[in-house]
């Protein structure tokens, strides 16, 4: 098996294949990351290995959306496609005392953690799950512009600007909740015109609680991970807590890692609120941290985490939520 080492920006692609590993001598080569440019690295790496494409293992880092389109064209291609998380790159290359950051630099620390890890593959999520997460992050966008707009109307009004400006912003308010709610009735439509999706809509509403938005963010989360356990979710989401000792002097309080998307914690954060008071295994977990002296916001925290739980365990096992079963 050949590695690939690609280090994904906007408009570039950094390759490098890792021609010997052990005299570390390398070949690489930059293209555009473009649909062009990516049949350009499977022509290159093609040629440059002599090997078929189904014995090429490309290794990448998950960039934001940038990687998107490479891994997908590969992937079609028959290829063979990891997509890491950049901090297990760093943290591989800072212990192979890397010095510098350069493009081609980490190309060689992807490539060289493909072949010592073997991370597994990299499999594309379902044609559903991508457009509703497409929606979801334009209602996200949206979401942030309202919010911008209903803070600029307070200043606006406080201020006592002139009533021109006040009645352009009022306008642009209404246009952007129009739209907001023109996509949300996108996503309620599209979620339930596929059976898997409505279902499991229905499954996650079953748990008190867990309302139409964190539906929403549980089922594409689950959907478009291979989870095998709710802890690995939790702690993609962030809601691990992480520990700080050392010796007998430093001991510092346990928190949250706040690994992954901010914006899935932040729609956790008021529903489980309203679960420690109205949901009776997070109620009665809430007030027995409480008791033990953990902070709010510590017990909290655990009410989140234990909420993904519960999530992650009626979409594993297709089943409504059961009190006993929790």
């Amino acid at each position: 098996m050949e590695f690939i080492g690609i280090d994904v920006s906007k408009k570039k692609l950094d390759c490098l294949w890792l021609k010997d590993p052990v005299a570390n001598k390398v070949k690489s080569r930059v293209l555009p990351n473009t649909p062009a440019g990516h049949r350009q690295v499977i022509e290159w790496a093609c040629k440059q290995t002599g090997r078929a494409l189904e014995a090429l293992h490309f290794v990448m880092e998950a960039t934001g959306v940038y990687h998107e389109a490479l891994a997908y064209a590969l992937f079609d291609a028959g290829a063979r496609v990891s997509v890491v998380n950049p901090a297990r790159i760093q943290a591989y290359a800072r212990a192979r005392t890397t010095r510098g950051k350069t493009d081609k630099k980490d190309s060689i620390a992807i490539a060289r953690y493909g072949y010592a890890e073997q991370p597994a593959l990299w499999q594309p999520e379902a044609a559903e799950i991508r457009r509703l997460k497409a929606l979801m992050r334009r209602l996200e966008a949206l979401e942030k512009s309202i919010q911008q707009e209903e803070n600029r109307l307070e200043k606006s009004t406080t201020s006592q600007d002139d009533a021109v400006v006040i009645a352009s912003i009022q306008s642009v308010l209404l246009s952007l909740k129009a739209e907001k709610k023109r996509l949300e009735d996108l996503i309620n439509d599209h979620i339930d015109s596929h059976p898997g999706l409505k279902q499991d809509k229905a499954l996650l509403e079953s748990i008190p609680g867990v309302g139409e938005v964190v539906a929403r963010y549980m089922m594409t989360l689950f959907r478009s991970r291979n989870f095998e356990r709710a802890g690995q979710m939790a702690a993609f989401v962030g809601l691990v807590p992480i520990e700080r000792e050392s010796g007998s002097s430093v001991r510092g309080r346990p928190r949250l890692s706040k690994a992954g998307s901010a914006t899935i914690r932040a729609k956790l954060y008021l529903p489980a609120v309203v679960t420690t008071r109205f949901n009776p295994q997070i109620r009665d977990l809430y007030q027995r941290l409480i008791a033990r002296g953990k902070s709010k916001m510590a017990a909290i925290g655990a009410a989140m985490r234990k909420l993904v739980h519960m999530c992650f365990g009626v979409l594993k096992h297709q089943q409504p939520y059961s009190p006993r079963a929790a």
